[in-house]
């Protein structure tokens, strides 16, 4: 088993890709997008955070948390935001021999991405990130034409246009 060193900053922002246990032709994350709203709700009441910028994708979404000042513990927010999510939907998907023996459901992937903050350059690249993914995944041809993303929010406070990352120049840029 794979042992992984996280990153802990007390009070840190963190960039964080979380999946699905089926990627593949799965839509739960926006069927679903009312449960998955009240499981952050849910989260940030018991252990609050605040979501700086988020996109929910079909089958993973994308976000960026600041933790309050004393405070690292993250995965603690995924487990309570995963299993509440999960307890909300309808048991149909499928659920490995390894997850049946330790009672878990199929919805999450065990593992996420998290990658700490480490300055305003960083922070803005992630932002920018979530916010062109729907763009990038071909969902929409421009990022403000998806419901599920931040991006609406960042608009309003005028960091972001109406019509960025439709311009050929941001398609073109490497977001990897």
């Amino acid at each position: 088993m794979r042992t992984y060193i996280r990153s802990h900053l007390k009070g840190g922002t963190y960039f964080f890709t979380v999946n699905l246990a089926q990627r593949n032709q799965n839509d739960l994350l926006i069927r679903y997008i009312d449960e998955l709203r009240n499981a952050c709700r849910y989260t940030k009441q018991r252990h609050p955070m605040i979501i700086e910028a988020m996109v929910v994708l079909p089958e993973h979404l994308h976000c960026i948390w600041r933790l309050p000042e004393g405070d690292d513990d993250y995965p603690m927010r995924w487990r309570l935001l995963k299993s509440h999510f999960s307890r909300q939907i309808q048991k149909n998907e499928f659920v490995s021999d390894s997850r049946l023996r330790k009672s878990e459901r199929g919805v999450w992937q065990r593992r996420y991405w998290e990658h700490q903050i480490r300055d305003e350059t960083d922070y803005q690249r992630h932002l920018d990130y979530i916010h062109y993914n729907q763009v990038k995944h071909g969902y929409v041809d421009k990022a403000v034409d998806w419901r599920y993303s931040s991006i609406h929010l960042w608009i309003k406070l005028g960091i972001y246009t109406e019509n960025w990352a439709a311009l050929p120049d941001l398609i073109e840029q490497n977001w990897g």
